[in-house]
C-alpha cells in the first residue's frame, strides 16, 4: 500500500462514498420515474463516481479486482 490508512485517507473516501451513494440514488429515481433522458445522464454521473471511488483506492495502493459474473 503507498498510502497510510489514515482520518485523511478515510474522510477523502467517506466522501467519494457519499457521492456515488447520491448518484447511484439520482440514477435510481430516474429509472422509477420512467424519465430515460435523467436517466442516462444520472448513469454517467454514477459511473464517474464510480470510476472517482477506484482510482482513489488504486493511487492509494489497493488493488480492487473485480469480476464478473459467466
Amino acid at each position: 500500500m503507498h498510502q497510510p490508512i489514515d482520518d485523511h485517507f478515510l474522510s477523502k473516501y467517506r466522501a467519494l462514498l457519499d457521492a456515488e451513494d447520491l448518484a447511484f440514488d439520482e440514477l435510481e429515481h430516474a429509472c422509477e420515474d420512467g424519465d430515460r433522458i435523467q436517466f442516462d445522464k444520472d448513469m454517467v454521473d454514477w459511473q464517474n463516481a464510480l470510476a472517482s471511488k477506484l482510482h482513489f483506492l488504486q493511487n492509494a495502493g489497493i488493488d480492487v479486482r473485480l469480476s464478473v459474473p459467466t
